[in-house]
């Protein structure tokens, strides 16, 4: 693709000589070809035999004035630009022209350098316009043709290091690059033609890559990553999108696959060593902090201010440490996927019932409201880890009693929707930017203003709520507004 515009065809129509001999001389200079017209029939009588892409047309004229110049001009041909030269006293009326269709205008007297850039910007709209031209040719092209023709986009395609797969509205492959059978162990020269479960072993990604090549997933943001085992000891990631046309509708899907087998290596290594280490510390932490607080109960009375301060500051982040830990503990349990204990039943309702007593002390210390809103009608059970459930309901609100101001409210309220069982946080607190609403769930970051930095934590609570919530094969989302509160959503299938 070219980096600078083509040169075109000027037309300069104005009755003052100056103007036309001058404006002549810089468009040449551009490299541009340059025309001239005294008024406004000459300057139509060339544009009817002449190829234009421009015109700089005066306004006030004898004969035929520009505004009238200007109608036919684009009567003849609405695809060549219109620049206004207009005088001062003239600029309410280059307004108008421009309302009318002119593309700019230009002001007298005007200097070289001003007649460039107007001229420069002119000829970059043309050249942007033949360029999106010639990418709409080249966009209508069809998916299978993509699949035979030996084309520079199919050289890309088969260049590219990732596996790509590409289907009709049928789910029957149309093409495949080299990448693909490569990641997925088939033969280098396997050609397209069947339908993709012939291709990819897995039968949950092939009915996902059906479901988006029918048009099933229009909505990007629906369509969820899919990660999948060759043997045991390799892992991929898909990931698809539908292809749309003109009129958006889906005409197949595209699929890249990526081998994260590393990453996943790189993962149980990280697990492993942060539980090493965790458990290394955690021991003789835990016996600094009993010796501290023996210190302080020992010696009650004895210290003075200012030693019983820093005895009890060293106590209070001896035991931020060792939440810290735990909490990594936590994460590690989460990701090595033994945290969830063997299932029970679970009536929710007492369970969110008992959570909400134990913390409603916390709340009370801040003359918070703590309430529960549970439907008439009991909730159905739901088989699940107890311990899991209570960590999660158990940090959300703790979250919510924490960020939320003396004399704030919290709800918990639970109900059925659908398949799911909808347990909802609802707070009237400090609130979440938009900007921070999807890195929250993100390990050690914390929401950091004038109203939170007093506010201790491990920035850890909520990516083991998330890991939580999605180990039980549920789902959790979250609301906020600055300064009117925060709503945290988590569904939990009841089957």
């Amino acid at each position: 693709m070219q980096s600078t515009p083509d040169p075109v065809t000027v037309l300069v129509v104005d009755d003052e000589k100056g103007i036309r001999d001058g404006s002549e001389r810089i468009i040449s200079r551009m490299g541009c070809h340059a025309l001239t017209a005294k008024n406004g029939e000459e300057g139509l009588a060339i544009v009817g035999r002449t190829d234009v892409a421009i015109v700089l047309l005066d306004l006030k004229m004898p004969g035929i004035d520009g505004m009238e110049v200007l109608k036919r001009i684009q009567d003849l041909d609405r695809e060549i630009l219109v620049i206004v030269i207009t005088g001062f006293a003239t600029i309410e009326t280059a307004i108008e022209a421009m309302k009318r269709g002119a593309y700019d205008f230009i002001p007298k007297p005007f200097e070289p350098d001003q007649l460039r850039i107007v001229i420069n910007r002119a000829r970059e709209k043309i050249w942007l316009k033949n360029e999106a031209a010639k990418l709409e040719v080249a966009r209508r092209r069809t998916l299978a043709d993509l699949g035979t023709e030996k084309s520079r986009i199919h050289t890309i395609i088969d260049s590219i290091p990732n596996g790509i797969v590409v289907t009709n509205v049928d789910g029957q492959v149309v093409l495949v690059n080299p990448a693909f059978c490569r990641i997925l162990a088939r033969d280098v020269d396997t050609t397209a033609g069947g339908q993709i479960s012939a291709y990819i072993p897995d039968e949950g990604l092939c009915r996902l890559i059906v479901e988006i090549s029918s048009g099933r997933h229009v909505d990007f943001d629906d369509i969820p990553t899919y990660e999948f085992s060759i043997g045991s000891d390799r892992f991929l990631m898909a990931r698809g999108r539908p292809v749309l046309g003109e009129r958006k509708e889906c005409l197949g899907a595209v699929v890249t696959v990526i081998d994260i087998t590393n990453m996943k290596v790189l993962d149980r290594l990280k697990s492993e060593f942060v539980a090493k280490v965790s458990h290394e510390l955690r021991s003789p932490l835990s016996t600094i902090h009993e010796q501290l607080a023996l210190v302080l109960n020992d010696l009650m009375g004895q210290l003075s201010e200012s030693e019983e301060h820093l005895i009890s500051r060293a106590k209070e982040k001896t035991q931020g440490l060792i939440s810290t830990i735990g909490d990594l503990l936590d994460l590690s349990r989460i990701e090595s996927g033994t945290t969830c204990q063997e299932p029970k039943p679970v009536q929710l309702e007492d369970l969110l019932s008992n959570i909400v007593d134990f913390l409603g002390t916390r709340a009370r210390t801040k003359a918070q409201k703590l309430s529960i809103d549970l439907p008439e009608e009991p909730l159905p059970t739901i088989k699940a880890d107890p311990l899991a459930l209570e960590s999660i309901f158990g940090n959300l609100i703790t979250n919510s009693i924490n960020y939320t101001q003396n004399g704030g409210e919290i709800v918990v309220k639970a109900d059925i929707t659908g398949i799911n069982l909808r347990v909802r946080v609802i707070d009237n607190g400090f609130g979440i930017e938009a900007r921070y609403l999807d890195k929250i769930f993100d390990r050690f970051f914390r929401v950091k203003n004038d109203k939170t930095r007093f506010i201790t934590g491990t920035g850890l609570g909520l990516p083991i709520v998330k890991g939580l919530v999605e180990a039980l094969k549920g789902q959790i989302s979250v609301e906020s507004v600055p300064d009117k509160g925060t709503t945290f959503t988590v569904l939990l299938p009841v089957d």
